[in-house]
């Protein structure tokens, strides 16, 4: 498998399957509330769940990686997705949603910094960029994949069988990389042992930061969309067909906003202007009927963000300090992952509607512009040689 488009494909279907299940809980949260007697508490909780195990491992992950092969760990990781989604699918009970959820999740941080890593690996140079962009993408289409496939799935067959579908996808993946004949290349050779200095490390903090809110705003919108459209009257497949607009327009413009900060010179304006008018958008969504144009915009600024932010750890690490700092990188923004939903899910039931967790969502984006400072004040103190990217 020496073609490095067919390696970035392969972990592409990968990641697209992880974004599914990420997913999956949010798109039958309807079901979940009639049929289990969830509060959307509750529902937040258990869709943060999922990332509560990359708080301890990300910054694990990458040596667990060297110790026992980037395939071999991913393998691992996606069996344990495996096995989550079928103690969801046969433990209806609370107990049983919140084992298989962390059980899914642990495999689900072991694929993560890894994949990141091997893309990485793969395309150090001048394609990063594109890579990267491409590679992140999957995220926003797994997650429209559930939008558009889960409901009807739940509505007709129970949530059990959704989770057991999403399984099936994941053997899939593994299946793919399984039969493929993936071996490391040589840059990453490079020992993961080096540790970034102390600017590097700070600034990847920050990106981590930076990525995590970002993210919080983002699983505003796909965790608590469809129950607020619910709400308003939408059917569930209604609600999660609308809500798969937006993904579909950010998988699309992913790439673009990358070339974007690439051509202007300016990724810091791509993404402090993003972040405004995405924090604008989401209060405007939350307080509208006609919810498709906020929802078209969320969905196109979302994706020109992504790669800017995704650019941040390459300028302060060099390869044999990558797979410690993206580590970092993922261990802080896992943070995000783990809170936002769990706060936002909190903080809808207080307020009393789903479309609360919309102005959650904003809160956190207003917070990235002053983080993004912060990074680039650490980024200025880090000498990265040009060769090293």
């Amino acid at each position: 498998m020496g073609n490095r488009w067919v390696v970035l494909a392969v972990l592409f279907s990968i990641r697209t399957t992880m974004a599914v299940q990420f997913q999956s809980v949010a798109t039958v949260a309807p079901l979940l509330k009639t049929d289990l007697s969830f509060s959307l508490g509750d529902i937040g909780l258990l869709i943060g769940l999922y990332s509560v195990p990359g708080i301890a491992l990300a910054l694990l992950s990458g040596i667990i990686g060297q110790r026992f092969g980037d395939k071999n760990t991913v393998l691992a990781g996606l069996a344990l997705m495996i096995v989550g989604g079928l103690i969801m699918a046969f433990s209806p009970s609370w107990g049983g949603q919140i084992s298989g959820r962390v059980v899914a999740g642990i495999g689900g941080v072991l694929i993560s910094v890894l994949m990141m890593k091997m893309v990485a690996d793969y395309f150090s140079g001048k394609e990063i960029s594109t890579a990267m962009a491409i590679f992140v993408s999957s995220w926003p289409i797994g997650i429209g994949i559930a939008l558009l496939a889960l409901p009807p799935i739940g509505v007709v067959y129970g949530a059990s069988v959704v989770h057991l579908v999403v399984a099936a996808l994941i053997a899939v993946g593994a299946s793919l990389l399984l039969a493929s004949s993936y071996s490391s290349p040589s840059v990453s050779t490079a020992r993961s042992s080096g540790r970034p200095g102390l600017q590097a490390a700070m600034a990847l903090v920050s990106a981590g930061l930076i990525w995590g809110l970002f993210n919080i705003g983002f699983a505003m919108i796909f965790s608590f969309g469809p129950s607020m459209l619910v709400e308003r009257g939408w059917s569930i497949t209604a609600a999660g067909s609308a809500m798969s607009v937006a993904l579909w327009l950010t998988a699309l413009a992913t790439p673009f906003g990358g070339i974007l900060g690439d051509r202007t010179g300016r990724p810091d304006a791509v993404m402090l202007s993003s972040f405004l008018a995405i924090a604008a958008l989401l209060i405007f969504a939350s307080r509208t009927e006609a919810v498709m144009p906020g929802i078209i915009g969320l969905g196109i600024l979302c994706g020109l963000v992504v790669g800017p932010i995704m650019s941040l750890p390459t300028l302060v690490l060099q390869p044999a300090t990558r797979a410690i700092g993206m580590g970092v990188f993922a261990s802080v923004s896992y943070v995000g992952l783990v809170l936002g939903p769990a706060l936002g899910g909190k903080y809808a039931t207080w307020a009393g509607g789903a479309g609360a967790a919309f102005d959650f969502g904003a809160a956190a984006l207003l917070i990235c512009p002053l983080v993004l400072w912060v990074f680039y004040r650490f980024q200025r103190e880090v000498n990265i040689p040009v060769s090293a990217t």
